[in-house]
């Protein structure tokens, strides 16, 4: 996919996601959110994507502040079923934040590494980036060969770490695979990513080992969203993640390209 080579103002990006439900009334209903933030605050650690949340969220209410301030879900605990949102103006806030991140990684020449779980929606997002910091002079990381998690085995395809099973391309939420790219680069002596752009597990996973990240994440995703407030994951970016046309993520990329300077390079 080449880089995108035109980007949207804020306001036509902001129209193009409430057009597209990349957020808005987006199609997560909202019993399943608050099924998700419970189920954070139980202590069930798939969701809680490979953060360390210890018993400071254990309150479902305390969650859903959280993803009403940085996702824009509605804020009122009565409204249990039906519709749920995510804000546009926040998500264009939050790209303008991760572009501030990736201006910095091009500046300093740092070592990024690209990986998502949710091939079906984000893969093109996260190559278009990988491109265009490498193309600025960042070093794109490649991963090490072999490495197995989760029944599958952890794969690069255009510079993005992804989990396959069968020949297929999986949706994970799990740490476990950037877990496994990460200790086979200390067990090689190579050196860290200085920073990871991903989703679900593989974000929360860098963010935890230290590692600044950048993390696309829905409205039932609270745990990357936790991680920002605590200061363990550099940016969020809420959204949701798996649209019906890849495609239309392709002004968002522009936007996030153009805010961070890397549309000319």
């Amino acid at each position: 996919m080449p880089i995108p080579s035109s980007a949207p103002s804020r306001a036509a990006l902001v129209d193009h996601l409430v057009r597209t439900r990349i957020a808005g009334h987006v199609a997560t209903p909202r019993e399943n959110n608050l099924s998700h933030y419970r189920k954070l605050a139980n202590g069930d650690r798939h969701y809680w994507l490979g953060l360390e949340l210890g018993d400071r969220w254990t309150d479902e209410q305390d969650v859903l502040a959280v993803m009403a301030e940085r996702c824009g879900v509605v804020d009122d605990p009565e409204h249990r079923t039906g519709q749920d949102t995510i804000d546009p103006e926040l998500t264009v806030s939050a790209l303008d934040r991760a572009a501030a991140v990736l201006r910095k990684a091009v500046a300093g020449r740092q070592r990024v590494l690209f990986a998502t779980g949710h091939p079906g929606g984000l893969l093109d997002v996260h190559r278009s980036l990988a491109a265009a910091v490498g193309a600025a002079g960042c070093e794109v990381m490649t991963i090490p060969g072999g490495l197995q998690a989760d029944e599958g085995y952890v794969f690069q395809f255009c510079d993005v770490a992804m989990l396959e099973r069968g020949a297929t391309l999986w949706h994970t939420h799990s740490p476990e695979p950037m877990a496994a790219i990460l200790d086979a680069l200390e067990l090689q002596g190579r050196p860290l990513p200085d920073l990871v752009v991903a989703d679900h597990g593989w974000a929360g996973c860098a963010g935890q080992r230290g590692i600044d990240a950048i993390g696309f994440a829905d409205c039932n995703d609270p745990a990357l969203f936790l991680g920002e407030a605590e200061g363990t994951l550099a940016v969020t970016i809420p959204l949701d993640d798996h649209v019906l046309d890849p495609r239309f993520y392709d002004p968002l990329t522009g936007y996030l390209l153009a805010a961070a300077g890397l549309l000319d390079v």
